[in-house]
């Protein structure tokens, strides 16, 4: 068996003294689309933070068991946090491009990784906005401020600031939830394409959206991770009844 892209083993986190996540075992295969549900405060974007350690920016957290990535333990003293962050990429609920360039927002994650070949940054640049399927609606005006995009198009280019460091998992909490069903269908067709090269977790609070992107979906509530498994599965035959209460309309 080859070695998950992301494990999580008896994982719980807190702040301060409130337990938001109590004892969570999920693996996360490679090369495939995991979607966290549940309803909200149920801490599956707390789990998702946890991923790339975006938590410890909060004060007064702390974290018991273990989340590994390729098989080494993201929260051991001596793993660089920033290199973690290079390697899972994250893209947030609410587009936040940086009010400079549409170049210079995809270029700003090689700068500060210390790159300086204009030649490489210009073609990683292009190949994320390509990933990115916005490629084809910026490159006339790549100097122009991102500020100027739509809301969709301000998303997939922030998605494309994720690609540009080349990272090994790509994280998305609610990335269509701000926007129109013509921008959502193109992150979500984007979602399903970049599979190919990437490990995607997701949050969704969209269960249509679950069932159409992911290949796996794990439910949470309360902090508990309640199942998970194959999405088809799990949407039409799940192994616990909180679950199909969820699943089907009766609470959340």
């Amino acid at each position: 068996m080859s070695t998950p892209a992301i494990s999580a083993q008896n994982f719980s986190f807190f702040y301060g003294s409130f337990k938001a996540l109590n004892g969570i075992n999920l693996t996360i295969e490679k090369n495939q689309v995991t979607a966290l549900i549940g309803p909200s405060g149920c801490g599956k974007s707390t789990f998702l933070r946890s991923l790339n350690r975006m938590n410890e920016i909060i004060p007064n957290t702390r974290v018991e068991g273990r989340i590994t990535l390729e098989g080494e333990d993201i929260y051991d003293r001596s793993v660089d946090v920033v290199d973690l962050r290079r390697r899972v990429g994250m893209v947030f609920q609410k587009s936040n491009p940086f009010p400079k360039s549409i170049f210079d927002n995809v270029a700003y994650g090689l700068r500060i990784n210390g790159i300086r070949d204009k030649a490489l940054i210009e073609a990683r640049v292009e190949q994320s906005l390509k990933d990115a399927a916005i490629w084809d609606e910026v490159k006339e005006r790549l100097g122009n401020s991102a500020m100027d995009l739509s809301g969709g198009q301000q998303q997939r280019l922030c998605i494309a600031r994720a690609l540009a460091v080349q990272p090994e998992v790509v994280l998305m909490d609610e990335p269509a939830s701000a926007l129109d069903p013509l921008a959502t269908q193109k992150i979500e067709e984007l979602v399903f394409s970049l599979k190919e090269h990437y490990t995607i977790v997701i949050v969704t609070h969209n269960m249509q959206q679950a069932a159409r992107v992911s290949d796996v979906t794990a439910f949470f509530y309360l902090g508990q991770l309640i199942e998970a498994g194959r999405t088809e599965r799990i949407f039409t035959t799940p192994s616990k009844k909180q679950t199909e209460d969820y699943i089907t309309g009766r609470f959340g």
